[in-house]
């Protein structure tokens, strides 16, 4: 199983973010730390905004931050929201076809393995996993290195 791009960047923005502490961040400085396209993380976070996880200050000196605490920001959903489905074979998928369906034992296996997963990020928030801001700090060193 692996996450779509989208996410990945959605879990980073959110590090960014929260890495900033009281400080808003702008998207350009972001997609320059992450050395990431400008254009696809503006769709990231239109997304985290609409959701509630980012609020946007709009204005001269605007940018972004947390819309909530980081401890209260759970991972699991974050990548639900993010993510398109979680079908990791035909079988957990809408309009299956899968001819072996009522017989395999795969599917409960990887359903499991599946709510595991999720189980694991519904228990961990962004406050857990967030990066100091010294460790942004070493980041911008290694763009400029590029």
């Amino acid at each position: 199983m692996q996450l779509t791009l989208f996410s990945d960047l959605a879990l980073r923005v959110l590090m960014f973010t929260h890495g900033a502490g009281d400080r808003l961040v702008t998207i350009d400085e972001i997609a320059e730390s992450y050395a990431i396209s400008r254009t696809h993380l503006t769709k990231v976070v239109n997304a985290l905004t609409r959701s509630g996880y980012l609020q946007a200050v709009r204005g001269r000196s605007g940018g972004l931050r947390l819309a909530r605490p980081a401890d209260e920001i759970l991972l699991g959903d974050v990548v639900r929201t993010t993510e398109p489905d979680f079908a990791l074979v035909e079988c957990l998928s809408t309009g299956n076809r899968c001819a072996i369906t009522n017989c395999c034992r795969l599917r409960g296996v990887l359903n499991e393995a599946l709510g595991a997963f999720l189980s694991v990020l519904d228990r961990t928030t962004l406050e857990s996993i967030a990066l100091r801001p010294k460790d942004f700090r070493s980041l911008a060193r290694i763009g400029e290195d590029r």
